[in-house]
């Protein structure tokens, strides 16, 4: 049975573990839930040797340096593995002012230059890499639901803007759907970008709580990464996965993702 090793065993790269696991495979990962400590080389460079399947999580670090090519880069690139993942973010593509954009569009003009040179790196590492470029992930234990019971949910009066998202089973689909097919980057997103003020609404309205006020931008109390979220604009297209891997979302738009949470809770 295939042997995985996943960088970073964080919420969704938990989710693609299971999966792996519930279909039998072997499953070593790094991560404060991992099986071992990401700076015990000796147990990772080992890891690596035995692995027929790697995947990464890991953003690059506060410094733009992604830690995983920059320690085991080398390593992974020389290994006897079938397969090698990375999750990347949307994020690379920075704003469109709303426009569709696809996996042949330029990245690194945005905010997340660092994201979008550790995208690069990873397609230069090796002929049989993915890029899953992941979007705004949702779903059990992380939803709007979530941020409405510890009442930190605002909704943000942003005319024009949408973003794209991904239920975190839909990601998982999409990683196991692509063990059969082409090496390249996708984009993994559902079918229907929306405003955020209306996935909080849509959220508050199934669990009968009262919706949230809209509130202007400036006026809401957001961080500064929050603030920065909302600098930028855009609809991720996700043809080419379903053409290519033959995947298709289980929740194609945030309702279809939202209820199913609730009823599952």
């Amino acid at each position: 049975m295939p042997n995985a090793l996943i960088f970073g065993l964080g919420y969704s790269a938990g989710h693609i573990a299971r999966a792996w696991q519930d279909a039998g495979w072997t499953v070593q990962s790094t991560g404060r839930t991992g099986t071992m400590a990401f700076d015990n080389a000796p147990a990772v460079r080992s890891a690596i040797k035995s692995a027929s399947h790697i995947l990464s999580s890991v953003p690059p670090d506060r410094s733009g340096r992604d830690p995983v090519l920059a320690e085991y880069g080398r390593d992974i690139a020389a290994s006897q593995a079938q397969w090698i993942g990375y999750l990347s973010s949307t994020g690379v593509y920075g704003d469109t002012g709303g426009a569709w954009v696809d996996e042949s569009a330029r990245i690194g003009s945005g905010r997340r230059s660092a994201r979008a040179q550790a995208d690069l790196d990873w397609q230069a590492l090796s002929n049989l890499t993915r890029v899953f470029r992941l979007p705004g992930i949702y779903g059990p234990g992380r939803s709007p639901f979530d941020r409405l019971r510890s009442d930190q949910a605002q909704r943000i009066d942003a005319p024009g803007q949408v973003f794209s998202r991904i239920h975190v089973a839909d990601i998982v689909s999409a990683v196991m759907a692509s063990l059969d097919a082409p090496a390249g980057v996708y984009n993994i997103a559902d079918n229907c970008p929306a405003p955020q003020h209306e996935v909080i609404a849509h959220a508050a309205i199934l669990v009968g709580m009262p919706v949230p006020p809209l509130q202007s931008l400036e006026t809401a109390d957001l961080s500064d990464m929050a603030r920065a979220f909302y600098s930028e604009n855009r609809r991720v297209a996700n043809g080419k996965a379903k053409r290519v891997m033959g995947w298709m979302p289980a929740f194609p738009d945030y309702r279809s993702g939202l209820e199913d949470i609730f009823r599952e809770a």
